[in-house]
């Protein structure tokens, strides 16, 4: 089997060095550009499965490069970035990023977070059956197990853990959440989801008020884990 390729896109050598030596070491193959005009000419003519993406580049906005990258690429492309204002992280992920990392990064969770980008990218074939550690969905017959044991869901529960599973390891924003569930209408509605979020921790976690499956990710929104 060969190895995932990774392309980064970041001017800063150290960092660039860090995740070769990351990468490489983990049966990843990386491939490297220094501006963003040349990363998205590399994606373009040999689309890696999964981008790391820096927002400080010097030649054009990370989110930019984004923007433009989303026109087509529909792999998996993380953020790392020194920028962390919640901003920073909403636009980025409202501009298509899977996933948003600031710097300086654990390299263990940087591999858990690519882990779970390439597992989704590879599942997603149209595939009923989604497991997520002791959960499971079943897209057709719209059916949520915990432990193999049936869990009571309403219409618009089992829509809002299909959405969560399916993008299983990233941060949605509550807008995000908002429009795919209720629509354009909603989107300014967060209370309203923190409602229905409350409802299925109770129903999928041990402990809803310490979940390790349905996390806050605070001022931003909700990641599946």
């Amino acid at each position: 089997m060969s190895k995932a390729e990774i392309l980064i896109i970041d001017d800063e050598p150290q960092i660039r060095k860090l995740l070769e030596i990351t990468l490489e070491s983990n049966d990843y193959k990386m491939l490297q550009a220094d501006t963003g005009r040349q990363g998205v000419v590399m994606a373009a003519n040999h689309p890696p499965e999964l981008i790391l993406l820096d927002i400080g580049l010097p030649d054009k906005s990370g989110h930019e490069i984004l923007k433009e990258l989303r026109q087509w690429y529909n792999k998996a492309i993380i953020i790392l970035s020194v920028q962390n204002s919640e901003q920073d992280i909403v636009t980025a992920l409202d501009n298509g990023a899977t996933d948003y990392l600031t710097k300086p990064f654990r390299s263990a969770e940087l591999l858990a977070r690519i882990r779970s980008a390439i597992r989704r990218n590879q599942s997603q074939d149209g595939t009923p059956m989604i497991e997520v550690g002791n959960l499971q969905l079943d897209l057709t017959a719209r059916t949520v197990r915990k432990d193999n044991e049936l869990v009571k869901l309403t219409s618009t529960e089992f829509n809002l853990m299909a959405l969560f599973a399916k993008h299983e390891g990233s941060v949605l924003t509550l807008q995000f959440i908002l429009k795919e569930i209720w629509g354009v209408a909603y989107q300014t509605e967060t209370q309203y989801l923190r409602v229905f979020v409350g409802t299925l921790r109770k129903k999928i976690e041990d402990s809803p008020n310490q979940p390790k499956h349905l996390v806050t990710e605070s001022g931003v929104g909700y990641r599946f884990q």
